[in-house]
């Protein structure tokens, strides 16, 4: 490290120390984010991101997929990350340029690119968990892309923390970065995997990490509730308690902790249906959730 460099961080630190400011630090490649004698089992992760030509997962299609490994112990410590392994594929039509200023990519830069499928299904295989920072945006993508992963258990650390409950504002994967103290140039998935692991392997004030509570809360069985044939005039208060509007299969749809499953059923039954039809409920496990 320079003088310069040493000059920064010890600024750094005397910033940190003062409660009228709040120092954020560029998140850096990593080998391990937990240094202590680990727990065992160890289990394997891999912190997947996908971007895309556009939000529909039946048109759509993937134009950079990135995946990284790491291991974590019984306690949901990061113990070793690996190499991420980001690829590009050309979609066969023009980029929307939103697209282009969302994510920096181009048409030339993805002309006659390909996923590595083997090297993608093997990273994926491989893992005990999947994570996402938006699965039900990701895992669609990804299940049509490899089909040979589809069934794979996710987790979604968007969907399933309750990041409030924790002390953290908001949901997004760089705001709650920067709540933990570092900064990341966003909308480029090498990035957003790499913020990701961070974020998995940060101690919440009880000292737990986000990935502990987040193996926890991917563990525990849900219901898909699908309200099929709700009436056109239900479609508010159904957005409003967290449903979403499934374009393809011409439904609204969201998933629920099975003790919430009787207390759901009700509201639907008496706000939405009024006697004219009954919601669906599927079982979940982290082996179906966040598919389509």
């Amino acid at each position: 490290m320079t003088a310069s460099q040493t000059a920064c961080h010890e600024a750094a630190d005397l910033l940190s120390a003062h409660p009228d400011f709040r120092v954020l630090r560029r998140l850096v490649p990593a080998e391990r984010l937990y240094f202590g004698e680990p727990q065992p089992p160890l289990r394997v992760g891999v912190a997947i991101d996908v971007e895309t030509t556009g939000l529909d997962h039946s048109a759509d299609k993937i134009i950079e997929l990135a995946i990284q490994r790491f291991r974590f112990d019984a306690l949901g410590r990061i113990v070793q990350i690996g190499t991420p392994r980001v690829w590009r594929e050309d979609p066969g039509v023009p980029l929307d340029p939103q697209i282009t200023r969302l994510t920096g990519l181009t048409d030339d830069i993805l002309a006659g690119q390909t996923i590595d499928v083997e090297a993608a299904i093997g990273l994926l295989s491989s893992a005990d968990i999947i994570v996402a920072h938006n699965a039900a945006f990701d895992r669609p993508f990804v299940d049509r892309r490899l089909p040979a992963v589809a069934g794979r258990p996710w987790a979604c650390s968007m969907a399933e923390i309750d990041w409030l409950e924790l002390g953290f504002d908001g949901r997004a994967l760089g705001y709650l970065v920067v709540q933990c103290g570092w900064f990341f140039e966003g909308h480029r998935a090498q990035n957003d995997i790499l913020a990701l692991i961070y974020l998995l392997g940060h101690a919440a004030a009880d000292g737990e990490t986000i990935l502990a509570k987040l193996i926890a809360a991917s563990d525990r069985i849900s219901y898909k509730v699908n309200a099929v044939d709700a009436p056109f005039d239900g479609k508010d208060a159904l957005k409003a308690r967290g449903y979403r509007w499934d374009a393809a299969m011409r439904y609204w749809s969201k998933t629920i902790a099975a003790n919430d499953m009787e207390s759901e059923r009700n509201w639907l039954l008496q706000e939405i249906y009024t006697g004219h039809a009954e919601p669906a409920f599927h079982l979940q496990s982290a082996c179906e959730r966040f598919s389509r």
